[in-house]
């Protein structure tokens, strides 16, 4: 049930996930640490890579602070990628410059969860970011933990990196569903167990993200998005029953509303695609939901940034909400603009 009253809880992202309604909604951005930053530049070329900086927690500590530092963002979320997953079960991974991820051949033979130790890093970061915040002063800004939905980190498996059509992993799905199944059955107990360890070490909440729901059918959907999110929760709920769980099928459209009704999530991430009215009209009643500021109107500022933020608020001011992008911050982002949707969003309606 929603609630109708605003919860006397410290934290204005946490009271929205339980439910409350608020004047002015909380904010955070996805890739809110990155590449937009002249600090986080400055740090990478220091250190040399991704992978350098994600696990190594001083490093990822200190930019998952970086943003908060100018912007004071409701939440921070640790600085790591959906793809430690993959590379904690035994298969290769690297980033390379201006090409991304690339992962080694799959062998379900080898992968295991034998090898989870190796995300201890992940955890450390989070409990020196808990402590930094605190040292700080962002008392009343909460900490996101997040893992990448079993269909999304597959397909990375399976395709050897990014992939415009996912066929290869579409046609594992069709032609070998017990094999795919396998898979999906590993990355589900092992993100499950992630998510708990996060919070063990600190995150207050976490997110799932399933950045590439969007390329499934309908019954893909049920079946490789929403089925293995709700053994996620379930396993997670086992143990943390009220930590909230924000689950994003990026790209999910009206599958949205099946995601919300069967996962058994906290929250909704949405991406900029969907339709305000429908998300207050259908989504909102249901559950608190984030998001869906188009990333390119950030990165564009000026009058369209205005316009499009105050629509936003306007449409979703009645329900639970926190604001959010439909998808990441672009490198490219002029901080000025990070700084002017800040402003907008803290203003009353």
């Amino acid at each position: 049930m929603i609630a109708d009253q605003v919860l006397e809880i410290d934290k204005s992202f946490l009271n929205v996930l339980s439910g409350a309604k608020v004047g002015i909604p909380p904010f955070w951005f996805m890739r809110q640490a990155g590449r937009y930053l002249p600090e986080y530049r400055a740090l990478r070329a220091e250190k040399g890579g991704f992978l350098a900086m994600a696990f190594d927690p001083k490093s990822a500590c200190e930019i998952t602070m970086q943003p908060l530092r100018r912007f004071d963002m409701d939440a921070a979320i640790i600085f790591s990628d959906i793809l430690t997953i993959p590379m904690a079960l035994g298969q290769h991974l690297e980033f390379v410059q201006e090409e991304g991820p690339k992962l080694g051949d799959l062998d379900l033979g080898i992968i295991s969860e034998q090898g989870m130790d190796r995300l201890e890093p992940v955890y450390e970061a989070l409990s020196a970011t808990k402590t930094a915040m605190k040292i700080e002063g962002f008392d009343r800004t909460a900490l996101i933990g997040f893992a990448g939905a079993p269909w999304t980190v597959a397909t990375y498996m399976v395709e050897g990196g990014s992939s415009r059509d996912f066929m290869k992993t579409k046609l594992m799905a069709y032609r070998e569903p017990e094999k795919f199944l396998k898979l999906i059955d590993l990355l589900v107990s092992a993100t499950a167990k992630y998510l708990i360890n996060q919070i063990n070490a600190g995150a207050e909440a976490v997110q799932i993200f399933d950045s590439w729901a969007g390329a499934l059918d309908p019954e893909g959907f049920k079946r490789w998005s929403v089925e293995p999110a709700k053994k996620i929760v379930e396993l997670v709920r086992a143990v943390y029953p009220d930590v909230p769980i924000i689950g994003f099928p990026k790209g999910a459209g009206y599958n949205y509303l099946s995601y919300a009704k069967n996962t058994g999530i906290t929250a909704l991430g949405i991406d900029q695609h969907v339709s305000m009215d429908w998300v207050s009209d259908v989504l909102q009643p249901i559950l608190p939901v984030q998001g869906n500021l188009d990333p390119f109107v950030l990165m564009a500022g000026g009058d369209a940034l205005s316009c499009a933020i105050h629509k936003i608020k306007n449409d979703l001011k009645n329900g639970p909400y926190i604001f959010n992008l439909g998808h990441g911050i672009h490198k490219d982002t002029p901080v000025e603009h990070v700084e002017q949707a800040v402003k907008l969003i803290r203003e009353k309606i």
